[in-house]
């Protein structure tokens, strides 16, 4: 699998070199999976989002053709495949934190992004703790909130939310639970497609039954399917907990015949007093045909 998201890679700095849009769709089909998986992986272990990565790219080669003084800024914006210059001087900025014009004439340290390659290392790794399961439709019942999307740290706008809530609400919601993964979960959802550090997701502080939500309590609905489940025991938290989807998209997937499908994300964590924890992440899957 990581050969043909290698060679989708190509594609893209193909026409990042020529100055041509890009279609995930595309890319997609080249890596031989759904755009929801390929999304998923390429942020998962790049730990940028694909479109963020092909900014990023674009104006690590465009720094080059700025810095010659050889083309002008329009020239290069075209070359690069921007249709102005302030289009073009808006996305240097972004990357580089100056204007292009600024660059040439003060040649100000920049910014520069390699090229991504994705590789799978299997010496010293152990064994991934994993099952396969069936469930059918249920609900996620309890309360949501609308979160930046934090991939490395503590997210504090997730901890204020659950902080927040009452200890006896959160009593009443585990005990709606009437299947797994059991007790309260952390249950994420409807992200953005980019992926960004900071987009926001809707983030549930929840539990999974077949039952309603009882009044001031929210619900939704999650159609039968097929789940991953991943397991961990006393890893640190937040990164070891945050560790495990790159670890499921660098080791496992590669390894197996399945691919994401479009649905919520669900955590089952119990912490220890040493700031470590055990933990369950579900991931939604399906078959990869490929």
């Amino acid at each position: 699998m990581l050969e043909r998201f290698n060679a989708a890679l190509d594609l893209v700095e193909d026409a990042i070199r020529a100055g041509e849009a890009l279609d995930v769709v595309v890319l997609s089909r080249c890596a031989g999976t759904s755009e929801h998986h390929f999304r998923r992986t390429f942020s998962s272990l790049a730990g940028i989002p694909i479109g963020e990565y092909v900014r990023r790219r674009r104006m690590t080669l465009a720094a080059a053709d700025v810095l010659t003084g050889e083309l002008t800024l329009l020239d290069v914006a075209v070359k690069h495949g921007y249709g102005s210059t302030e289009a073009f001087s808006r996305a240097f900025r972004a990357v580089h934190g100056v204007g292009a014009g600024q660059d040439r004439r003060t040649r100000p340290r920049l910014v520069s992004q390699p090229r991504v390659s994705f590789h799978l290392t299997v010496e010293g790794s152990s064994s991934m703790q994993y099952r396969i399961v069936g469930k059918q439709e249920f609900r996620v019942v309890g309360l949501k909130a609308r979160v930046p999307l934090i991939h490395r740290g503590r997210n504090s706008a997730m901890e204020d939310f659950v902080e927040g809530i009452d200890p006896a609400l959160t009593e009443q919601i585990g005990a709606l639970s009437d299947q797994e993964p059991d007790g309260v979960v952390s249950v994420t959802d409807a992200l953005d497609d980019s992926r960004e550090e900071g987009s926001e997701l809707d983030y549930w502080h929840a539990a999974i039954t077949t039952g309603p939500a009882p009044v001031g309590l929210e619900e939704m609905h999650v159609p039968a399917g097929t789940w991953l489940v991943l397991t961990t025991s006393h890893s640190p938290y937040p990164e070891g907990l945050q560790q495990m989807w790159p670890d499921a998209y660098a080791e496992w997937f590669p390894a197996n015949p399945w691919r994401t499908r479009p649905g919520p994300d669900l955590l089952r964590a119990q912490w220890h007093d040493d700031d470590t924890a055990d933990a369950e992440l579900w991931l939604p899957i399906e078959p990869d045909p490929t």
